[in-house]
């Protein structure tokens, strides 16, 4: 349907102090969601997140080995990017963004909410639309 919940909970996910109001009101730099909520024709919609790939195209596409492959999920290694956005142009799903961090440019990706079961974005879903499988 849209709601965006998935939105707000990566964002407070991800945040400093985990607190909706504190995340949104007084965290500077905010926390960017790590996925998207695309809506098509006649109010179809879906979140757009990381699919992890087995045998990721962003991975190789990385010339700085910012992406990297830890445990079967895809990370960035912030330190290491160096904002070429070879990653961006590579993934066939479009699930990797440009984030500006206190000054710098750097990819930006889901990561399956470490230390949690299950991904804040499909624990919130209201209607049971995002749903996490190990494969």
């Amino acid at each position: 349907m849209g709601c965006g919940l998935c939105l707000v909970a990566c964002v407070v996910e991800h945040s400093k102090t985990k607190d909706i109001l504190m995340a949104y009101k007084q965290e500077t730099p905010r926390p960017t969601p790590r996925n998207v909520v695309e809506e098509g024709e006649e109010g179809a919609c879906f979140s757009l997140q990381c699919r992890h790939c087995q045998e990721p195209d962003c991975v190789d596409a990385c010339v700085n080995g910012a992406l990297y492959i830890d445990n079967g999920v895809i990370k960035v290694n912030k330190d290491h990017c160096v904002a070429c956005w070879m990653c961006v142009m590579a993934c066939p799903y479009g699930c990797i963004y440009r984030e500006e961090r206190e000054g710098s440019w750097n990819s930006n990706k889901c990561d399956l909410c470490p230390g949690r079961d299950v991904p804040a974005c499909v624990e919130i879903c209201p209607n049971r639309a995002l749903v996490y499988e190990e494969r």
